[in-house]
């Protein structure tokens, strides 16, 4: 593939210093030079899902991104043992017009624990029948242990695992764009 690979990521935090958001700006940081990764800001602006009315502007911009995106990098917290609403309502928008279908997507769930929130996520993206690839999700607990005054990911580990699911990502979505060629 030799052009420019681009994929959204999300935070599934509304907070700009959260651990999810601290994660995707290292993951942009490490990012190979043939990889675009836009950061999409609109999650507060996304009103609550409804499917009965005409999508807003903010509702058609998100799809759009998506749908204009090689591939979606989601990095989530769980909140009370589950997913946090704000990301799950801009998922529920995707339903009926099908932008995660077949398109490559990377899960990284980052919490205390999150074990409940990553199944929860795998469900999700499996009814909307995303690709998420072989090493295309993790699993980080006690996420705020892995960063340093910084805001850096200062485990080696983790930052190669972080680097494995990026990559498991790239590929899948090298691997969609070589089918279509």
């Amino acid at each position: 593939m030799n052009r420019k690979i681009n994929i959204v990521a999300v935070s599934g935090s509304l907070r700009a210093t959260s651990s999810n958001s601290l994660l995707i700006k290292e993951i942009q940081k490490w990012a190979p030079e043939n990889v675009e990764l836009t950061v999409y800001q609109g999650l507060a602006k996304l009103p609550a899902f409804d499917d009965s009315m005409e999508p807003s502007e903010s509702v058609s911009a998100w799809r759009n991104e998506l749908a204009a995106a090689d591939g979606v990098l989601i990095c989530s917290p769980e909140y009370a043992f589950g997913v946090p609403g704000a990301l799950k309502n801009a998922i529920d928008w995707t339903v009926g017009s099908s932008e995660l279908v077949n398109k490559p997507l990377a899960l990284i769930t980052a919490a205390s624990g999150g074990d409940k929130a990553h199944a929860a996520w795998l469900q999700i993206f499996s009814a909307l029948s995303a690709d998420i690839p072989t090493g295309g999700d993790l699993l980080i607990p006690f996420i705020r242990t892995k960063f340093n005054d910084k805001g850096e990911v200062s485990d080696i580990a983790t930052k190669e695992s972080i680097l494995n699911t990026v990559q498991a990502l790239i590929q899948a979505i090298e691997q969609k764009a070589s089918k279509a060629d």
